[in-house]
């Protein structure tokens, strides 16, 4: 499970004195307990590893989003501090997929629904998320699936 890494992970760091590496598995272990916390209320419960991969794929965007601003704003040492933080998320994330593999996978999915036009994108997206969701930025499979039925 992707939680007990994350859990080993803080244990290793504060033994090797790795104040990064604490601070930003810190962030991760608060984040997927207010996920926690909000999913007490839920009629189903989604499995821990998919939990763990939602929490771990929005705090990379957010951190990407960042990225940009400091960059915009000349705040280098703010913007490098997030990337360092990326590394570390992304180090927990299942191995995604490259983008020939992704466009494969919408090819098959495209085909299996019978997408013709734009219009179907809707349909496709929901497919590749349910089966491909953990492996795929959806940002960018975005952009893909809408140049696939164009």
């Amino acid at each position: 499970m992707i939680r007990d890494a994350i859990k080993a992970a803080q244990i290793s760091s504060m033994k090797a004195g790795d104040k990064e590496t604490l601070a930003a598995v810190r962030l991760i272990l608060a984040k997927l307990k207010d996920r926690d916390i909000e999913l007490r209320v839920a009629t189903t419960q989604p499995d821990d590893d998919t939990t763990v991969v939602e929490v771990l794929q929005k705090m990379v965007k957010q951190r990407r989003e960042s990225i940009t601003m400091f960059t915009d704003a000349g705040r280098t040492e703010l913007a490098a501090k997030e990337q360092a933080e990326i590394v570390v998320i992304e180090g927990f994330l299942p191995q995604q997929l490259s983008e020939d593999e992704t466009r494969a996978a919408i090819e098959g999915i495209k085909a299996e629904v019978g997408a013709s036009s734009v219009k179907d994108m809707g349909r496709v997206m929901a497919v590749l998320k349910e089966r491909h969701g953990s492996v795929i930025d959806m940002g960018k499979a975005s952009g893909l699936v809408k140049a696939a039925l164009a």
